[in-house]
């Protein structure tokens, strides 16, 4: 899995050496690289779904992604959290990149997540995988109620039902073994058929 977050502080005057401008809680590819073998990474993730009058869940929306292979993989959003930045932040800065900026996420009022999810670089270790890294993932499932377009590295997103969803055709498509976390998800708002 390469998923490849653009930094947020690069600014168009970048020296001519090529290398950005970082702020103050941005690392350089460089950096990050080292860093990603020596520390766990923490991120946040985040499972957009739709619900109707009564808060049940109507629709899960699963990213469309290609990967540097040339796959193309379903995910959900995901990103690492900055240095300084609270929880919800982090979730409104990646719902934002990968849905847009009208897809108004209603974020829970505690950062308690449905579930902790461990990410190791070698499979057996945990049901999730990462390649690249050893991270922890605090996953939500986020109501939105706006306007949706992929942004980012996202080419779409499907609006799927929950059955839909939690099938296993669907799971298998999800990268890292993040289908079972989508029906973590969908158990933990009962809407797991």
């Amino acid at each position: 899995m390469s998923v490849r977050t653009p930094d947020p502080f690069n600014s168009p005057d970048e020296p001519e050496s090529g290398i950005p401008a970082q702020g103050p809680t941005w690392l350089t590819d460089i950096e990050l690289e080292q860093i990603r073998h020596r520390l766990p990474i923490l991120y946040v993730e985040a499972v957009p779904v739709h619900v109707d009058g009564f808060g049940r869940v109507v629709d899960v929306g699963l990213l469309l992604r290609g990967t540097a292979l040339g796959e193309i993989t379903r995910t959900i959003v995901s990103g690492r959290v900055m240095y300084g930045e609270t929880l919800r932040d982090a979730l409104f800065r990646h719902l934002e990149k990968d849905l847009g900026p009208m897809a108004f996420p209603q974020l829970p009022p505690s950062p308690v997540p449905f579930t902790v999810a461990e990410y190791f670089p070698l499979p057996g270790l945990s049901q999730f995988t990462d390649d690249r890294q050893h991270a922890v993932s605090l996953a939500y499932v986020v109501p939105v109620s706006g306007t949706i377009e992929a942004r980012q590295d996202a080419l779409e997103i499907t609006w799927m039902t929950p059955a839909e969803a939690a099938s296993d055709d669907v799971c298998a498509e999800l990268e890292g073994g993040r289908g079972a976390l989508l029906r973590a998800a969908l158990a933990s708002v009962g809407a797991l058929p």
